[in-house]
């Protein structure tokens, strides 16, 4: 009877092991620093080896959109600092110059934001065309 209790507790414990790890794992993968531009630029090469979602607003006159490659190069800033993105992939109807903007991905080591998710930020306040 002992035996039998001992394994249990056994497989019961190294089974709790393994969840608590996955758990672990799984959030520090999805964790992500969520910083302004100037954050981003005064941590410069540390903020390199980690994802980072900064805030900012486009630059006007700063996007370049190349349709062929479904490529977008811009600038946002947190009114203080500039930082250059670099984004491929599909962008939000809304997005355009003088709108907020949050982009995920890491700071390349030429200094350009290399974008993975492009997200635009919707107006607080509603206003209808006049």
């Amino acid at each position: 009877m002992r035996g039998k209790r001992w394994k249990f507790l056994v497989v019961v414990l190294a089974i709790v092991l393994v969840l608590s790890y996955l758990v672990y794992a799984g959030v520090r993968r999805a964790s992500v620093y969520y910083l302004t531009v100037s954050e981003l630029l005064v941590q410069g090469n540390r903020s390199m080896d980690l994802p980072a979602r900064v805030s900012g607003k486009v630059v006007p006159g700063s996007i370049q959109w190349d349709q062929l490659r479904q490529s977008l190069r811009f600038r946002i800033t947190d009114g203080q600092k500039v930082l250059f993105v670099r984004y491929q992939g599909v962008v939000p109807d809304i997005f355009g110059d003088g709108k907020e903007v949050v982009v995920e991905g890491r700071l390349s080591p030429q200094g350009e934001f290399m974008a993975t998710t492009l997200l635009a930020k919707c107006p607080t306040k509603y206003e209808p065309a006049e």
